[in-house]
């Protein structure tokens, strides 16, 4: 029973679809695997070993004093047990009014706590986004990027530094004025976590006139293809560009004030100094030129046009026509621009056409084909990412206008869409492992008494986190579907036993669990104990990695020792009041009913 039981919880996991599925689809099929191999040893190889190893029992063997120390520490347990149980047997009422007073408080603690999705690791490196004006120029770009890389070269804790200006690839949105480094950590012992790192960056970067820094811990897992200056990112979009462009700066300054957030920005950039080229189509054509000569030229002088290659025996060179690079940069060059028509005479540009001034977007952003804003933000330390993707959400029902609507991408909307997945994930667990338990006991009523500890145990996991701090990840949600099949085999060890007692031994309800409870102690604290010892390195947060695993580890070791506690006491109840209404629901057997009858119609002639 616990065998299937335990694989059972894990199979909604190998059902479930997006992101979700696929970071746990292989955790899933590793431990239902390790659980069946498990098993079959269990019935197999450990029978066969404890034939062979172990040794008759002689009550006059002496053992040695950690033996007798560790066994008078078990019978004091037991005997306290022993005297608690009896208590809580006593007043059932009472424990049962606990254990429901428990299930309402861990559905407002599942309300309450701060969530979050997949937690920042350290990988050793930082990233930084750089923002620049929009007018500014390459070279102006690349010093800039200098002091900043000098800058961050200052701190003790770098090891070494890349970067890049302009796009950072074909779907990133990059333009000349943004850039990005690439920064490379001492070793993990010598130094802090690297959010801290990050944050003294952040620090030490925000004096430098003429540019914008994010430092940030780059992500383990990267969701979404727009590349940003920050993690998360919340896209407005419609078709009225305008209002589009009008609502922007509103929202931003409104997500600015959100407290927790930092980093805030926006891809919105409109104010980029252009020249504006208005052909004159009439006079252009009476001297014997049209509008696509005027485009060709400009795309000639400015634009990087191959008129030829050039082959060599072991490569070829394609050639490009442009400008010397001191008529690029200055606009009026412009007037130096001539144009040839079909007499092969040259024409200037000026002559055909109004060259103004003008200010307008340096690029334009789309999301499924409608134009598109996204503004991006991090979280500041202790901040929870469910805070604040619902604070925004509050914004954008308060500011947004009908034309223009907001949602969130990458990250932050694999979260806001995991929250529900996982959420019937866990009932769909419960449901599966009732069915299964059902199946095996041939009964619907005492799989409700198996589950009955889950939510003492989902209590101690969250109560665990909110005092360490932690939010409910990803990594937490696993910890509680571990909870699942692991905290149930307390149950089920007593309540096998009981009803084992009842079939063949016509015990009483009361009597049979609490002996079962009394006899199963020792197993009950073994593997409770063993499953402590396994997942408390996790929850201590040692090693690589642990940042990501510590949630994990804190959830599985808060709900074992709650549920420990607790169970013990819950579970004999439930199985006492669901024992009565098994009862109650079965058909009384024919020879009950005649007793009764017999009996009742001889009291009857008595009292005549």
């Amino acid at each position: 029973s616990m065998t299937i039981s335990l694989v059972a919880v894990f199979i909604p996991v190998l059902f479930m679809g997006g992101i979700l599925g696929r970071l746990l689809y292989e955790f899933a099929v590793t431990i239902g695997a390790a659980i069946l191999v498990s098993g079959f040893v269990s019935l197999t190889l450990t029978p066969m070993l404890c034939s062979r190893f172990l040794k008759p029992f002689q009550p006059e063997t002496k053992h040695g004093r950690f033996y007798r120390a560790m066994e008078a520490i078990f019978q004091a347990g037991l005997r306290l047990y022993e005297r608690t149980l009896r208590v809580s047997l006593r007043f059932r009422l009472s424990v049962l009014l606990i254990a429901l007073a428990m299930v309402g408080l861990t559905l407002w603690l599942l309300v309450i706590i701060p969530k979050g999705f997949i937690p920042t690791e350290d990988t050793g490196r930082v990233m930084i986004s750089l923002e620049a004006a929009q007018d500014v120029s390459f070279e102006a770009m690349v010093r800039h990027q200098r002091a900043v890389m000098d800058a961050v070269k200052k701190n003790p804790y770098v090891r070494d530094v890349s970067s890049s200006v302009g796009a950072f690839g074909r779907s990133s949105g990059g333009s000349g004025n943004t850039g990005r480094m690439f920064v490379g950590l001492i070793n993990r012992a010598e130094r802090p976590h690297a959010s801290v790192i990050a944050q003294q960056l952040r620090g030490q970067t925000a004096g430098i006139p003429g540019i914008k820094v994010f430092p940030q811990v780059p992500p383990a897992i990267r969701i979404g293809s727009r590349s940003a200056t920050s993690v998360y990112q919340y896209t407005l979009y419609g078709t009225d560009l305008q209002e589009l462009y009008r609502i922007t700066p509103v929202m931003l300054e409104r997500v600015r004030e959100i407290p927790g957030l930092i980093d805030v920005n926006t891809d919105l950039q409109i104010t980029s100094p252009q020249l504006i080229v208005e052909i004159d189509r009439d006079k252009a054509s009476s001297l014997g030129l049209n509008a696509q000569q005027v485009e060709d030229t400009l795309y000639s002088a400015f634009g990087s046009r191959q008129v030829s290659t050039i082959y060599t025996s072991t490569n070829q060179y394609a050639v490009i026509l442009e400008l010397d690079e001191k008529f690029k940069r200055d606009p009026s060059s412009l007037a130096l621009l001539y144009l040839r028509n079909r007499e092969g005479r040259l024409i200037p540009l000026e002559s055909v056409s109004k060259i103004r001034p003008t200010v307008g977007p340096l690029t334009v952003a789309h999301m499924g084909q409608v134009p598109a804003v996204t503004i991006t933000f991090n979280l500041a330390a202790g901040t929870a990412l469910s805070e604040a993707t619902a604070e925004i959400e509050r914004l954008a029902r308060e500011i947004l206008p009908s034309t223009v609507s907001g949602t969130f991408q990458g990250t932050a909307a694999a979260f806001t869409s995991s929250l529900k997945g996982l959420g019937w994930m866990l009932l769909v667990a419960v449901l599966v492992i009732y069915l299964v338990l059902g199946v095996l006991y041939e009964d619907f009523v005492h799989p409700i008494t198996i589950l009955s500890g889950l939510p003492a145990a989902t209590f101690g996991a969250l109560v665990t986190l909110l005092a360490f701090r932690q939010e409910l990840n990803i990594y937490g949600y696993v910890g509680l579907i571990m909870l699942i099949g692991i905290v149930k085999k307390n149950a089920i060890i007593m309540i096998d036993f009981a009803l084992d007692a009842r079939r063949t031994r016509s015990r009483p309800a009361e009597d049979a669990i609490f002996e079962a409870c009394l006899v199963r102690f020792r197993p009950i604290m073994m593997t409770t104990l063993a499953a402590l010892a396994g997942t408390l390195p996790i929850a201590l947060g040692l090693g690589a990695g642990a940042d990501a695993r510590r949630t994990l580890g804190l959830a599985v070791v808060g709900g074992l020792v709650v549920s420990q506690l607790l169970t013990l006491y819950i579970t004999p109840v439930f199985y006492l009041y669901l024992d009565r209404f098994t009862r109650y629901l079965a058909p009384r057997p024919a020879e009950e009913l005649e007793r009764e009858a017999a009996e009742a119609a001889a009291g009857a002639s008595a009292a005549k």
